[in-house]
């Protein structure tokens, strides 16, 4: 597998645009925790107020949980990550907003930690391509052997992330920033786990299979 010329990025310039990745994933959530709690100090509708914390801290509590497995050296001891561990992440990363179906299939295993890091990435590539919601298929092959992803998102109006597209096909336009950081860690676990990501896009729908 030949290298990609575009990961260029030094550990501290990786490190610093994925802590400003995650920190954009949380503000919003937290932000509105904090909403509710001045709803409260105004004397506003205790229960709107605690519906809104409630479901704002649940949401951040998930997308930090979420970061922790695909972005970090967290997980399972040692360099591996329990498959079920990504499933669920997954699924309560979807469930937060209630837009996209997944169907999964797959034993459950453990894997090398890059190799499920790349997984959980394509799936963020995935569900960013079906912005009105969809359904995703996630199908897992071989792996006691030599694992396989297939990842299948359908939706309506399919828009892969440009910047995956100009990383992925080796011709970066700009540099990379903050945005467009987690498609460029996707293409860096890929080649760290030494597995090839290969996609289609047709007008409903896109898949991304490793190999």
């Amino acid at each position: 597998m030949s290298v990609n010329p575009n990961l260029t990025l030094s550990g501290n310039d990786l490190a610093a645009l994925l802590c400003s990745r995650v920190c954009h994933d949380i503000i919003s959530p937290v932000g509105a925790i904090n909403n509710g709690l001045e709803l409260l100090d105004e004397g506003g509708a205790d229960d709107d107020a605690m519906d809104l914390i409630r479901t704002s801290a649940n949401n951040a509590a998930i997308r930090l949980k979420f970061a922790r497995l695909a972005f970090g050296a967290s997980g399972s001891a040692g360099a591996s990550i329990d498959t079920g561990e990504a499933q669920r992440a997954i699924l309560d990363f979807a469930g937060a907003d209630n837009k996209t179906e997944i169907n999964w299939q797959g034993e459950r295993a453990i894997m090398a930690k890059n190799k499920v890091k790349l997984l959980l990435n394509l799936f963020l590539i995935a569900y960013g391509a079906i912005p009105r919601g969809g359904s995703i298929d996630i199908v897992l092959e071989s792996l006691d052997s030599t694992p396989k992803f297939t990842l299948t998102a359908r939706g309506k109006m399919i828009r892969v992330s440009p910047k995956f597209l100009e990383i992925y096909s080796g011709e970066l336009s700009e540099p990379i920033d903050a945005h467009s950081i987690q498609p460029y860690y996707t293409v860096v676990l890929a080649e760290a786990a030494g597995m090839a990501v290969s996609m289609t896009v047709g007008p409903e729908e896109v898949k991304f299979t490793t190999s």
